[in-house]
């Protein structure tokens, strides 16, 4: 997936991060802290980085490691994300953690197949001019 999509999701969840922080502010439910940084580091800055790389590398971000990175980060984020504000509700920690292994795996993955991707793709040779 293009560069693009990836900062377009990114700026969401930075929309949805910045609002997190204001409502533990609002109501001082700072216990919230950990899931509010979750948001903003996997979530906006993780997803911005790789949409900077991959507007960069444009053939990164189209062959099939860039597209299956795509669909791994972004199926496995959110349902991680979850995890980390399940895991401060009563009663819900059991599932938290079931979705902190299935949405981590997923993000964890995708970031292996980053790797692959990035050494075998990610090159002068396949910069965009037109980013530059």
């Amino acid at each position: 997936m293009r560069g693009s999509i990836w900062i377009k999701l990114a700026v969401l969840y930075l929309i949805f991060g910045i609002c997190v922080g204001l409502f533990m502010s609002m109501t001082l439910k700072l216990q919230w802290g950990s899931a509010h940084a979750h948001v903003n580091l996997v979530g906006f800055a993780t997803t911005a980085i790789f949409g900077v790389i991959y507007s960069l590398y444009p053939r990164a971000a189209i062959n099939s490691l860039g597209k299956t990175h795509f669909w791994l980060h972004q199926l496995g984020v959110p349902v991680f994300l979850l995890s980390a504000f399940l895991v401060q509700v009563p009663g819900m920690l059991d599932t938290a953690h079931i979705f902190t292994y299935l949405g981590g795996g997923a993000f964890l993955l995708g970031n292996i197949l980053f790797i692959i991707n990035a050494f075998k793709n990610i090159n002068e040779s396949n910069i965009s001019r037109k980013s530059l």
